[in-house]
């Protein structure tokens, strides 16, 4: 890509407001003056931008969304990468941070459910000390984007004003506080509509036990399928390959609905159908 990377600690990041990198953005991206504002002008995509100074594990970066733009589909992109941005070629980024972006570069980024962040919502998201990326949108509840990103080194923060997102803007940043993470259980033998249950991801893992007949994960046909997707119930995947999925696309693959949560399965998985069931 042109870019390099930078591994030093990032304790001693000056304390300065974030703003948007001003060389570093996509072939579509204009600023405001301030940096504070990015406006993707045409197209879906080639709207990636970053933040123009690494941000403090814990460090919440906040910003609202600005405009939509409904012709398109998918939306706005979040995240962290080690890539500084002061030596980044802009004509060599991607159009898209997920997955390019990180399949270029060690970027750990992740698409919001479509829907979760519209015109006038403020969404936040960051880092914790165990490489637990999260985001919450206004005073909803925390959601767990995904896990492993790496500790020791500075993380600028990366967004990508994709599909329906037309235009954001950079707030003050905070320091996050702790907070038990709330996620959506969803029990098909209860009711239509997932109920609001209190997850407690602080020891969370991501066990992968192999797989009995019958019990396969239907992407990689080697692991048991042992999660939920929310609100579909659909449950035919391991948890590696759910959150793959929830983090590429966020529909599952069997009915295509949208994905707003991954959750632990409650016994063994269903029998798909030819009509998808």
């Amino acid at each position: 890509m042109g870019a390099q990377l930078c591994f030093e600690a990032n304790a001693k990041a000056p304390r300065e407001a974030l703003r948007f990198h001003a060389e570093a953005k996509g072939a579509q991206v204009r600023l405001d003056k301030r940096g504070c504002t990015a406006h993707r002008l045409a197209t879906f995509h080639d709207g990636i931008v970053f933040s123009q100074r690494p941000v403090r594990r814990d460090e919440r970066v906040a910003l609202r969304v600005l405009r939509e733009e409904h012709s398109w589909c998918g939306g706005l992109r979040v995240g962290f990468t080690r890539l500084d941005p002061a030596l980044v070629s802009a004509p060599s980024l991607p159009p898209f941070v997920c997955p390019d972006l990180e399949e270029q570069s060690p970027t750990w980024a992740a698409v919001l459910p479509e829907g979760c962040a519209l015109v006038g919502d403020v969404v936040r998201f960051w880092v914790d000390r165990r490489g637990r990326l999260f985001a919450k949108v206004n005073a909803g509840c925390r959601l767990l984007l995904r896990e492993g990103v790496p500790a020791g080194g500075p993380l600028w923060a990366v967004m990508d004003v994709y599909g329906t997102t037309k235009a954001i803007e950079l707030l003050a940043a905070s320091t996050s506080h702790l907070e038990r993470p709330i996620c959506w259980v969803w029990n098909p033998t209860d009711s239509q509509l997932p109920t609001a249950m209190l997850w407690d991801l602080s020891n969370k893992t991501v066990p992968e036990p192999g797989a009995t007949p019958g019990e396969e994960c239907a992407i990689c046909f080697c692991h048991a399928a042992n999660t939920c997707l929310v609100p579909c119930g659909h449950t035919h995947f391991c948890s590696y390959c759910a959150w793959r999925v929830f983090r590429d696309m966020a529909k599952c693959p069997v009915c295509r609905w949208q994905i707003e949560a991954v959750v632990p399965a409650r016994g063994p998985p269903a029998l798909m159908t030819e009509e998808g069931s």
